[in-house]
């Protein structure tokens, strides 16, 4: 009778779990088992007038409903409570409950909006799409227009940083305060989250603490896995998280990794992320770094050069923080320093701001390795003297940029010595002829590279 009365989902949510236990003819009492607290709850707030109906029409209109609920599933506690729609005798009105009363002066009085501690600058409009980030913009959109449906719930989005993560479950935040002004959105760190959880234990305020998060629309949590080895505040979110799902209410987490690696996570909370949606949100390739680099250049207003924005997209690791850094360090030393925004600005920029395990090779790096190798001076190598030693040097090193770096032949050439494109081709053409006759030449061009490595 209640299958057919209520949605396929809504059945198998709350009703399913249901298992019957025992019925006292003589008491006209019926006791059935619940799986926790949540759905006891759940039941007797949004179905006491089905469940009445139906023990009304079956067993007639004086029987009486108790629940045997699971507490601690370890240790096989339970605890029975009488539901509010039975007495002893006679028929008793419908339970007063959230459910099927009028709203009241104390639901007036609830805080209908808080700080949802979004960055309004982090939108979808300017979260650039590429083919690493297509999926989960597609899905977060699809959320932050529809936040009240149950699918992708939880989205759970992982990724290296650097990758848009926090952008992206800000956007959906923004979105949804956009469309939907009402709801009770929040933006926390899982660092904060913690926080405020252990200034609760202090305070003594910790039921506050979980009553205030589960009256939220949308729940997003950054950084989760700085949670790994706090079991506390896991055990807590796990109730929050349990009563938000329960109640058809949107949860986002953002996290450096998959479900899977989050080693030291309460099993029960691992199976809640991965019953959602789990997106991975990978670097973004070249292509998508250029594409972010001209929207921001555009909106800097700066002039960059596209073989400039070229480098800096192969060079930056696909991190968009590093691309931003970048960019604002180029823009900082052009206004200060009164400067062009060209290559030579760029290298040296990029070798101080990006901090990765291989720095992009520059060629002061290259120029700098085969000069201690034939122990001349950079100046010489620039210069104009035909010394044989020179001559080399300047050969080898203008052969190395060519291999090593992405620049066209009239860059190197005007950086190393102030030539030609056509002065590098040769060059280039030079060093590789000796290579295939001259062993020895072959294994000086080694040893000036591994010099790169060890830099």
């Amino acid at each position: 009778m209640i299958k057919g009365n209520v949605t396929e989902q809504q059945y198998k949510t709350w009703f399913e779990p249901i298992v019957f236990e025992s019925y006292s003819p003589a008491t006209m009492t019926i006791l059935v088992k619940v799986p926790s607290m949540f759905v006891y709850e759940y039941l007797e707030e949004n179905f006491v007038d089905l469940i009445s109906k139906v023990l009304k029409k079956v067993f007639g209109s004086s029987v009486r409903l108790t629940y045997k609920v699971v507490t601690d599933n370890t240790n096989h506690m339970n605890m029975v409570v009488q539901s509010d729609n039975s007495e002893e005798k006679g028929e008793k009105p419908l339970a007063t409950t959230r459910a099927n009363q009028p709203y009241t002066m104390l639901d007036v009085a609830q805080p209908q909006d808080i700080d949802s501690q979004l960055n309004p600058h982090q939108t979808f409009e300017n979260f650039i799409e590429g083919v690493s980030n297509k999926l989960p913009r597609a899905v977060g959109i699809s959320i932050a227009q529809n936040p009240s449906t149950t699918q992708f719930n939880p989205m759970f989005i992982y990724g290296p940083s650097g990758c848009g993560k926090t952008h992206l479950i800000n956007a959906i935040g923004v979105r949804v305060k956009k469309l939907y002004p009402r709801k009770r959105v929040l933006y926390v760190s899982a660092r904060l989250f913690q926080v405020q959880y252990t200034n609760a234990v202090i305070h003594n305020t910790v039921n506050d603490f979980i009553n205030f998060y589960q009256t939220i629309d949308v729940l997003i949590v950054d950084d989760i896995q700085e949670w790994m080895t706090a079991t506390k505040t896991q055990d807590t979110f796990f109730h929050i998280f349990d009563h938000l799902f329960r109640t058809g209410k949107r949860i986002i987490l953002a996290c450096d990794r998959p479900p899977v690696d989050l080693q030291g996570m309460n099993d029960r909370l691992l199976t809640r992320f991965s019953c959602g949606l789990i997106a991975e949100l990978e670097k973004p390739d070249v292509q998508l770094c250029i594409d972010i680099l001209h929207a921001k250049i555009l909106k800097d207003g700066l002039q960059i050069p596209d073989d400039v924005v070229q480098y800096i997209a192969e060079n930056a690791n696909g991190s968009v923080r590093d691309l931003e850094g970048v960019v604002n360090s180029l823009m900082a030393y052009s206004v200060v320093y009164n400067q062009a925004i060209d290559m030579t600005l760029t290298e040296s920029v990029l070798k101080r701001s990006v901090k990765v395990d291989n720095k992009p090779l520059t060629i002061d790096d290259i120029v700098s390795s085969v000069c201690s190798h034939f122990k001349v001076s950079p100046e010489e190598v620039g210069g104009k003297s035909r010394k044989r030693d020179l001559v080399i040097a300047r050969q080898v090193s203008m052969f190395l940029a060519q291999k090593h770096t992405k620049m066209p032949a009239s860059r190197i050439g005007k950086l190393i010595a102030g030539r030609d494109h056509s002065t590098v081709i040769h060059s280039c053409e030079k060093v590789a002829e000796r290579m295939k006759i001259d062993e020895g030449f072959s294994k000086t061009i080694a040893m000036i590279e591994n010099t790169f490595k060890l830099k």
